[in-house]
This record gives C-alpha cells, sequence and structure tokens, in this order.
C-alpha cells in the first residue's frame, strides 16, 4: 500500500517531466513486496516449488533492471521502458510452464469483476460531482441533465455486459488465463478513461474547454467501444453464441461513430441498452458453464 501511494505521486512527473524516478522506486517497492510472497509460499508449494522460485527470482532481477533505468534517458531509455514491462508480462507465462501454482477460477475472476466494479462507479462519481459544481456555477443545465442520463445508462450496461457471462468459464488453461489477466488492462483503462471522458464532456458544455464537441464525444465513446471489445475478447465470445457474438460488436461499432450523429448522446443510450435487452434474452438460449 505504501507502494502504491508514492507511485501515484510519481505518475504526474513521468507524463509531464518524463522523470520516472520517483514512479519506478515505487513500483520497486511493491514488487519487492511480492518476491517476499513468492519464497514465503515457496516452502510449501510441493510441486510448484520451482514456478514459484522462478517467479521470486524473476521479479527480483528486474527489479534490478528498472533501477539501472533510471541511469538512461532519451531514446535509450524509452526503449528499456518498453523492454521491461515486456519482461515484467513475461514472468507469469515462463514461471508457470515450470510447474503450474494452484489458483481458484470463481476467487480470480471475482477479483477482476470488483475493480471493474469500482472503476464503473467511479464514472457514477465523477459525473454527480461536476454537475455539483456546475449548479453551483448557474451552468445551464439541459446538457448536463442529458449527459448524466447517458453516464447512469451506460455504466449500468457497461455493468451487465461483463457480468454476463460466467467469467470461470474463460479461464483454466495458461494461456486462456494469461489472455483473460492481460485483457483486463483494456477492460480497467477503458473504464477509467470512460469517467475521464465524462468529465471532459462537461468542460465542454460548461464552456471550461476549447475542446470540439465531436472531439469531446470521442473521450466517452471510445473507452465504451474498446471496453465492449475488451469484455468481449476476454469472457463473452468464450460462451456467448454467434447473435451475441455481432451483437457486442456491432454495439462497440455504432457506439464508436456516435460523435458524428447529431444526436450522440440519445443514440449512445439506446444502443447500450438495447445490447442489454439482447444479453437478456440471450442468456436463457446460452447453455450454462
Amino acid at each position: 500500500m505504501g507502494g502504491v501511494l508514492v507511485l501515484a505521486a510519481g505518475i504526474e512527473p513521468a507524463f509531464v517531466d518524463d522523470d520516472f524516478t520517483v514512479l519506478v522506486l515505487a513500483y520497486v517497492v511493491m514488487r519487492v513486496a511480492m518476491v517476499a510472497h513468492w519464497l514465503r509460499a515457496s516452502r510449501s508449494a510441493g510441486q510448484a516449488r520451482v514456478a514459484t522460485l522462478t517467479y521470486a527470482g524473476g521479479i527480483a532481477a528486474l527489479q534490478v533492471l528498472w533501477l539501472g533505468m533510471l541511469l538512461l534517458d532519451g531514446t535509450a531509455g524509452t526503449v528499456a521502458l518498453v523492454v521491461l514491462i515486456a519482461a515484467e508480462i513475461s514472468v507469469p507465462a515462463t514461471a508457470e510452464r515450470r510447474g503450474q501454482t494452484p489458483w481458484h477460477p470463481h476467487h480470480i475472476t471475482e477479483r477482476y469483476g470488483c475493480f471493474t466494479l469500482i472503476l464503473l462507479g467511479e464514472s457514477l462519481l465523477a459525473s454527480s460531482t461536476a454537475i455539483i459544481g456546475a449548479l453551483h456555477a448557474d451552468e445551464d443545465m439541459a446538457g448536463l441533465i442529458a449527459l448524466a442520463v447517458l453516464t447512469l445508462v451506460v455504466t449500468a450496461a457497461l455493468w451487465w455486459v461483463y457480468f454476463w457471462p460466467p467469467h470461470h468459464a474463460a479461464i483454466g488453461s495458461i494461456w486462456n488465463t494469461l489472455r483473460y489477466g492481460y485483457g483486463h488492462y483494456f477492460v480497467f483503462a477503458a473504464a477509467g478513461a470512460f469517467s475521464a471522458g465524462v468529465e471532459v464532456e462537461i468542460d465542454v458544455l460548461t464552456h471550461r474547454s476549447e475542446l470540439s464537441e465531436v472531439a469531446a464525444s470521442f473521450t466517452v465513446t471510445v473507452p465504451i467501444a474498446v471496453f465492449l471489445l475488451g469484455v468481449w475478447v476476454v469472457a463473452i465470445r468464450k460462451v456467448g453464441d454467434r447473435r451475441v457474438d455481432l451483437t457486442v460488436l456491432a454495439a462497440a461499432v455504432l457506439v464508436l461513430l456516435d460523435p458524428v450523429i447529431p444526436v450522440p448522446f440519445a443514440i449512445t443510450a439506446a444502443v447500450m441498452a438495447a445490447l442489454v435487452v439482447v444479453l437478456v434474452v440471450r442468456e436463457h438460449r446460452t447453455p450454462a458453464t
């Protein structure tokens, strides 16, 4: 938790000043704790002991390289950053091939679901907070109310889409599990970006931003489309039939194109509501897993 708090403080310097020092140091603190956990687990891991030690050794070696990256700058630093991210992602694939560690599919997928739920809740919080602020500023409420309705409908629809498939059925083999876990990067990013997009849209509606209305709309619709595609990849396509697959993909495309339509708010809400209706109907015709 200490590492997470410090890492949050290091995000702005990394993106604004290209200074990764605080961010990397915080990340190393977090990962060193992970190394300690894997070493502790190795003491009673049985046949998975080689895998646990591979986790510990791989993560520990990479932390040394992360610290070394701080000595680089310019193109060399950027290349090292990309290589180290790829190396971090490859550690689980390498370790699990040496002896799969035990895990419970329902528990794992529940953790991902809880975090997705938290991120979606941020969208509602951003919308309500911004509208309250605009109300005190005597802003025109018509557009803000329309955006609030859109946020509520879309957030509820995204929640329904995410939890429609039985996620535990999407994992099993090591490759399916890795696809599920790393595919959630896009789901999480999209859920967080949707919240940020709502705030961008509010800034445009209240004339606090010079961004065009079309560009502002894309900050909302692109995250929605990415979220739909991400959930389809990690879970829905594993259990859904052809009609469900086509409906989800079509909804993602229609939502993505909404900014070029005269009434994007209404269209987005309608598309997402229609998608939920299709899923509700099809869930009774899709074999349970």
